[in-house]
């Protein structure tokens, strides 16, 4: 039995133990595998979480940074802001830059608003005036005694060519008589185009004395005599005050060629106040004047004050120029409106001339003699072109 079964039995064995080793090898090959695998993985993992952790980190880091930055920033802030005092010196300078700059704002605005207001009313008073069919006549001057034999003139002229004449062309609020002229808005002092105050005139005369008598001159045919008629005020609908005087016997234009007074001419004169009693009450700013010339086919002027002297005499053809070199929109007046200025040369001057003061005005006798004013006498004078006399300026 021994003999037969020996080899069999330990080839057998051989092989079992072959197989067994075999299959340890390839269990232990299977770990390692799997070890390497578990390995591999957890290596992946372990880069991944940090690369995510590294991201995370950056992005924490930049938060830092951009923190950081805002809180520069805000630092830089407080440190440029203004303090008390750097306020309060602002404040102090954009006082006295508005203190300096509104007046001057100010006083632009109100010219172009009375400028405006002045053409306004300059049309209104043409279309009424146009409207009359005449401008004599009106008023009565007649004498009153009382009862204990004292007379006196009752002067109703000025009134009632306003309320029976004027009043039917043009819209009045509020007619005055030379006693109550302050009820209509008229202030009792006037600040002239030289800035002197003057009181307002009550009476033709107290505007200007040479309304009345002319001064004789050999070369003027003719005299005239103006009564000397009290002032009436009214307020026109769109809230001027209107002084107004008035001569009831004036003289219709006869297109004279040679000397003659103007006063005879004058219809009616009117000083405006475009915004009643308010401020400044000066001429050439809230207060002008106007004049009426002949009782039919009339001339309605108010030279656009301020009225400019020209600082030299010169002759008629250069006197244009005078005017320009003032003011691009200056120009000579025309007679009427340089008549106008005679007559109301109080509220320019403060005082009426004396002397022999004429001024060129616009208008052509011929070729070679134009037209002069005198304003010491109102005569209406003609003088060779050539000769140099006064000029006055008046703005378009």
């Amino acid at each position: 039995m021994q003999g037969g079964g020996g080899p069999l039995l330990t080839d057998t064995i051989e092989q079992s133990k072959a197989i067994n080793c075999h299959s340890e090898l390839r269990e232990r090959a299977e770990a390692q595998s799997e070890n390497h695998a578990f390995r591999g993985a957890v290596s992946r993992e372990s880069s991944k979480t940090v690369s995510e952790s590294v991201s995370r980190y950056e992005r924490i880091s930049n938060i830092g940074q951009t923190l950081n930055q805002v809180q520069g920033d805000n630092m830089a802030l407080a440190r440029i802001g203004f303090t008390m005092a750097e306020i309060l010196l602002s404040l102090t300078i954009i006082g006295v830059v508005a203190a300096i700059t509104l007046p001057s704002l100010t006083g632009n605005i109100n010219e172009r608003t009375w400028n405006t207001q002045r053409k306004a009313l300059y049309a209104r008073f043409s279309q009424a005036i146009a409207l009359m069919p005449a401008l004599n006549g009106y008023g009565t001057l007649r004498e009153i005694t009382d009862s204990a034999g004292s007379t006196s003139i009752e002067d109703t002229a000025a009134e009632t060519f306003v309320t029976a004449g004027l009043s039917k062309v043009l819209k009045i609020n509020n007619i005055c008589d030379n006693e109550h002229i302050d009820d209509c808005g008229f202030v009792n002092k006037i600040v002239t185009l030289n800035a002197i105050t003057i009181s307002t005139p009550a009476t033709l005369s107290e505007l200007n004395s040479r309304m009345l008598v002319g001064n004789s001159r050999p070369d003027i045919v003719g005299t005239f005599s103006i009564i000397d008629t009290k002032v009436a005020a009214f307020e026109t609908a769109n809230g001027e005050s209107i002084l107004t005087f008035y001569n009831p016997n004036c003289q219709a234009s006869m297109n004279e060629t040679n000397p003659y007074y103007v006063q005879p001419k004058v219809c009616a004169n009117f000083i405006f106040d475009l915004n009643g009693n308010k401020g400044p009450n000066t001429v050439g700013k809230d207060i002008g004047f106007m004049t009426v010339f002949y009782p039919t086919d009339s001339s309605v002027v108010a030279p656009n004050v301020p009225v400019q002297k020209a600082s030299q005499t010169a002759t008629q053809q250069d006197a244009l120029g005078i005017c320009k070199e003032q003011d691009p929109e200056f120009r000579i007046p025309s007679q009427d409106e340089l008549s106008s200025m005679f007559v109301n040369q109080l509220l320019m001057n403060g005082e009426i001339a004396t002397g022999a003061v004429n001024y060129w005005s616009s208008k052509l006798r011929s070729s070679t003699v134009g037209w002069t004013q005198g304003f010491n006498t109102g005569a209406r004078l003609n003088h060779r072109r050539s000769l140099e006399t006064n000029v006055h300026c008046v703005k378009r």
